[in-house]
């Protein structure tokens, strides 16, 4: 479940808020052991959802770094390149 979130800090751009939700969401996954809630726990779900993502932005912006931003393009080739080694190319 969680092993779509990625690192979003010190990207170029930065980090959609879409991109930020979608971790969230993960997040809340993992910890609640749902992948989607039941009725009854729909919105307690749906706000832990909202509120993890407010926190995260909040992070995001409040972090400092002397890096380079990070190119989107070239960390997915990399991510690529790994799993192809780790997983064997399709």
């Amino acid at each position: 479940m969680c092993r779509n979130i990625k690192t979003l800090f010190n990207f170029d751009p930065p980090a959609t808020d879409e991109e930020v939700r979608e971790a969230s969401l993960q997040f809340v996954r993992k910890l609640s052991g749902f992948p989607r809630p039941s009725k009854a726990n729909e919105a307690a779900f749906s706000q832990a959802v909202e509120r993890i993502a407010a926190v995260t932005e909040d992070l995001l912006h409040s972090l400092a770094t002397n890096a380079e931003p990070r190119n989107r393009e070239i960390e997915a080739a990399r991510a690529r390149a790994r799993a192809a080694e780790r997983f064997g190319s399709s």
